[in-house]
């Protein structure tokens, strides 16, 4: 049975499943999956490693191609975009944070996030304010011009959520984003990207295995081998 069908706001999965073949071997990484993450919701994606997170993620995302199933992001098909429709849509839609930061080393804080927003169209005087601005509120406007490895881990996922948060893109993902942080760092950033997402209306699916940041959720899905076991209401 499927979902509702696609509204403005909304990540939706029809019928998604996920099918690696490897010469006479088959592995369903993902069974047949529906799903609807309402608009301006914290939804965490939770399950032991294997189970399909990432995978799931990464199609939901436009970064994987499922076997079967469709795909909406903000009401639009994204499993039926060409390539290079696709690649414009994730650019002006979706914000993305990593469990490494992957920012670029060479670049100040400043510059990682303006980098974002000169794709995005948005470039000098214009990029550079709005990208003081984005550090200003993840508490980082004194080290915009500090480069990553002047930074603590806590600091450079501050950067990362700036980062992801430029443009005001109404979607953002996360893959694991705590995983490289102590404790206290993971949940303190974590907290913020809540705080910003709110205010700023977007709505944020992340990847995670850690239990220390449910608390942050509006919603807890788990997936367990490819199959999405239980949903939670936590707000």
């Amino acid at each position: 049975m499927g979902v509702d069908h696609p509204e403005r706001g909304t990540i939706i999965a029809e019928g998604v499943q996920m099918v690696y073949q490897s010469g006479h071997r088959r592995f369903q990484a993902l069974q047949a999956v529906d799903w609807k993450i309402k608009s301006g919701d914290i939804q965490i994606l939770m399950g032991p490693s294997g189970s399909g997170k990432t995978t799931l993620l990464s199609i939901l995302a436009g970064l994987l191609t499922p076997t079967t199933g469709k795909v909406y992001l903000l009401g639009e098909e994204i499993t039926q975009m060409s390539r290079s429709k696709l690649a414009r849509f994730r650019r002006q839609n979706i914000g993305f944070i990593f469990q490494n930061f992957n920012l670029f080393p060479a670049l100040t804080a400043a510059e990682n996030v303006e980098v974002v927003l000169n794709i995005k169209g948005i470039r000098g005087r214009k990029a550079r304010y709005q990208a003081q601005v984005l550090l200003e509120q993840v508490g980082l406007g004194f080290q915009a011009h500090q480069k990553p490895a002047d930074l603590s881990g806590g600091q450079k996922q501050r950067v990362a959520i700036a980062r992801a948060l430029a443009g005001n893109p109404p979607i953002i993902m996360a893959d694991e984003p705590t995983a490289a942080l102590d404790s206290h760092s993971g949940h303190t950033v974590i907290e913020l990207l809540r705080r910003l997402a709110k205010e700023g209306g977007c709505t944020v699916l992340m990847v995670t295995h850690d239990p220390r940041i449910i608390d942050v959720a509006d919603h807890v899905t788990y997936l367990e081998d490819g199959v999405l076991r239980d949903r939670t209401a936590l707000k």
